[in-house]
């Protein structure tokens, strides 16, 4: 954008120099069409110069404002796969089957207390009682994931809508496991292509958008996004500017 700034600047001052040329030097009678035209020129190169820096601002305030919703139903979705893993051990693979997780499941409120019982095998080594210290898990009731996660609110059922940029859109969802150390660690990743959020900006500015590669800057990769199915996090790939993103 700069480098079109300043070629754009460098034009409108030949044009003005070319004015000043053919004030001095072409006949009169031709004097009006081409002053005409060369201040046309001026008055397109100063609009140009004027948009390439408007649209990006705008841009901004629109992606700003997108991504600020995106991010609250995307913490919705990460909250609610968090709980199914809590309950079964792993992520949900699509947004059916974690809507119906939180329409039915329920928390297991439990308390853990220190006691302690008769040893058995070191009583009759030694001949006199000799304890040995245990944790008791009490189960004092069970509290539905849905109050929990979304107290009276009902948009649990409407998560994977995506509620700007293209209409009917939805948030991809996938889930598995990544191996580490012998073991199986459940994965998940969601989120929006900004190629479908953004598809009524500028195209140039939206490939702009696309290369960003760190979190630092903004919003890293082609997509805003929760989770990864190539590395073990819930996190969100937007920086903390927009929210905390763990």
């Amino acid at each position: 954008m700069l480098k079109f700034i300043l070629i754009a600047v460098a034009v409108i001052l030949v044009t003005i120099g070319l004015v000043k040329l053919v004030d001095k030097f072409i006949p009169a009678k031709f004097k009006p069409f081409l002053n005409i035209a060369l201040w046309l020129l001026i008055a397109f190169f100063g609009y140009q110069t004027y948009m390439s820096i408007y649209e990006p601002i705008q841009f901004n305030k629109v992606k700003n404002k997108r991504y600020a919703v995106v991010i609250e139903s995307l913490k919705d979705i990460r909250d609610s796969q968090l709980a199914h893993r809590q309950v079964t051990g792993e992520f949900s693979k699509d947004f059916d089957g974690l809507i119906k997780f939180i329409d039915t499941a329920e928390y297991t409120i439990t308390q853990r207390r220190d006691s302690s019982i008769i040893d058995e095998d070191l009583t009759k080594r030694y001949g006199v009682d000799t304890f040995k210290d245990i944790i008791i898990v009490d189960t004092l009731g069970f509290v539905p994931v849905k109050d929990s996660l979304f107290k009276t609110s009902d948009r649990y059922k409407n998560m994977m809508n995506v509620p700007v940029g293209k209409e009917g859109s939805k948030f991809y969802l996938k889930a598995g496991f990544i191996e580490q150390n012998d073991i199986n660690i459940p994965v998940f990743e969601t989120g929006i292509k900004k190629d479908v959020l953004f598809y009524d900006q500028d195209k140039n500015l939206v490939s702009q958008e696309n290369q960003v590669i760190s979190t630092v800057v903004g919003v890293k990769g082609d997509a805003i996004k929760v989770g990864s199915m190539d590395e073990i996090t819930t996190s969100g790939n937007w920086p903390k500017t927009y929210g905390e993103n763990e």
